[in-house]
């Protein structure tokens, strides 16, 4: 477990050489690729853009699929929390959006089933929103 306590402000995951170095890397490679198809505009420069803008895809996409395999995750194990913690609340599971399961992961066992009642009722959607009305941090050290 990292030595640092996870809260509001540092429970984003930041990996230093993907998102600087890498991503640095890849916006230098495009711009070299720009300057290069503007200066000489061979065959050979173009399929160079095009090869600097799929990597730039590829980039995010790396990313964003494994986010969406954490979020369908993240739902179903609140799923689960919530059912066990408000049996009553389960019942309305549904009318979460993932943006709202989100925000509401990082809540304490003690303060999920008020806060989701609230969240619901207020029709709260934003995660960050949700993630400031937490008062006692639950933190998630596996992030993808």
């Amino acid at each position: 477990m990292p030595v640092k306590a996870q809260n509001l402000s540092n429970h984003a995951r930041y990996v230093p050489l993907f998102h600087g170095v890498l991503l640095a890397m890849l916006l230098v490679n495009l711009v070299w690729a720009i300057r290069q198809v503007i200066r000489l505009g061979s065959a050979e420069h173009w399929v160079g853009l095009m090869m600097a803008l799929a990597y730039g895809i590829f980039f995010a996409y790396v990313r964003r699929f494994p986010l969406t395999v954490q979020d369908r995750v993240i739902r179903l194990e609140e799923t689960l929390r919530l059912q066990r913690l408000a049996p009553d609340l389960a019942a309305r599971a549904s009318e979460f959006t993932c943006d709202q399961w989100i925000g509401l992961r990082f809540a304490s066992d003690e303060e999920l089933p008020a806060l989701a009642r609230r969240v619901l009722d207020e029709k709260l959607t934003d995660r960050g929103a949700i993630k400031r009305l937490v008062g006692t941090w639950r933190p998630d050290y596996l992030r993808v």
